[in-house]
């Protein structure tokens, strides 16, 4: 059992709220076999990546504000076996308002419509791709969240899936809680702790302004 105390905790959205992994993969394999991209290396190293970045790496020829556009006008239409993360929203209830917020990879449009269709209120605070000059894994999303917030960054506890939003949660000076919905728990070595499931975290106030997380 590990335990943090922290002023507020900042979520990834895809594969920690939102379970969206095959609606990404399929039209992400669908852009991969258009651009005659391996899809099979896409995937492995791009989630938690804004797909500009992404698209910007494995086809440097392409218009890659364009082809983002249509990747994220096809993921948000494509809803086929977009649900709710087990225990997600009991988490998000046990988290008093105000002290949490959404850091994306995605535009907000896609990341509020999938909140909405998983059941999950949209939070005051939410940093989308579209809302930031650089994405995952660098630490400008998650600054961006704890100063809308107004907490210190090193105030603030990060629930992650994937290697890029770790590396830049701990480049904000930011503790990390790794989920193992996405990547093997030896890809997520780098976080503080490596959970199987949301079930495994929980989360009360301490009665100072502070909540006490402890993960197992």
């Amino acid at each position: 059992m590990t335990t943090f105390r922290c002023s507020a905790i900042l979520f990834d959205l895809d594969g920690v709220l939102v379970d969206s992994t095959r609606s990404v993969e399929r039209q992400w394999r669908a852009w991969a076999r258009e651009n005659g991209v391996n899809g099979d290396e896409l995937m492995a190293v791009g989630h938690g990546v804004r797909a500009i970045e992404m698209i910007r790496a494995v086809a440097p020829h392409l218009d890659a504000e364009a082809e983002a556009r249509k990747l994220e006008r096809r993921e948000a239409d494509d809803r086929d076996g977009v649900t709710v993360m087990p225990g997600a929203v009991e988490l998000i209830r046990a988290i008093p308002e105000g002290c949490w917020g959404v850091v994306t990879s995605g535009v907000r449009r896609l990341a509020s419509g999938r909140l909405r269709l998983a059941g999950i209120p949209v939070p005051k605070v939410m940093v989308a791709a579209d809302e930031v000059t650089n994405g995952k894994p660098h630490p400008e999303p998650y600054l961006k969240g704890a100063e809308l917030l107004g907490v210190s960054p090193l105030e603030c506890l990060v629930i992650e899936d994937a290697p890029a939003g770790i590396r830049a949660a701990q480049a904000g000076g930011m503790k990390v809680i790794a989920l193992t919905s996405t990547y093997p728990a030896s890809a997520l070595s780098e976080a503080d702790v490596v959970v199987e499931k949301l079930a495994n975290i929980q989360v009360a106030p301490d009665g100072a302004q502070k909540l006490m997380v402890s993960a197992s």
